[in-house]
């Protein structure tokens, strides 16, 4: 038994191996092949070409989008206006006879003074830079909700 095994380990396999199943023309022993092999099979299904289910022929150069190509539609107005309309009441002096945007921008001069070192987790700077910046994203954000809104009817009803 073990000589018959070590015997057929030793001989070369035929089959596949002697024949040309190249796709490029190679010479191989006897084998000229010009033209690539395509082997089909009763089990193997015909290839199917992949389709985008989002594609939608003539809308937008054939591809679906769920949003306008311009959606942040930006105007210097909405900035410019925006950043007025949060500096004015920014600038009251309604905290202990300060501005919230004066106590930021003393924040900032008290930690520039010790410039190399960051400013601590408890200084009132976070509070202050926090407080300042989410009112003015607030007035930008209404403010071009508002100016867009305005300016394309969307509040005409």
């Amino acid at each position: 038994m073990m000589a018959s095994t070590m015997a057929t380990a030793g001989s070369t396999i035929t089959g596949l191996g002697g024949s040309c199943l190249s796709s490029s023309p190679v010479r191989r022993g006897s084998c000229l092949s010009s033209s690539p092999v395509r082997l089909t099979s009763g089990f193997l299904k015909a290839p199917v070409r992949a389709r985008n289910p989002l594609m939608v022929a003539k809308a937008s150069g054939g591809k679906f989008t769920c949003f306008e190509r311009d959606w942040l539609r930006k105007d210097l107005n909405v900035i410019g206006f925006g950043l007025i309309g949060w500096l004015a009441p920014s600038s009251i002096p309604a905290i202990n006879g300060n501005s919230l945007t004066g106590l930021f921008f003393s924040s900032i001069g008290t930690e520039l003074a010790h410039f190399p070192t960051g400013p601590a987790l408890t200084s009132p700077f976070w509070l202050w830079l926090v407080t300042w910046h989410l009112g003015l994203f607030l007035a930008l954000t209404f403010g071009q909700i508002g100016f867009k809104g305005r300016t394309e009817d969307y509040f005409s009803k």
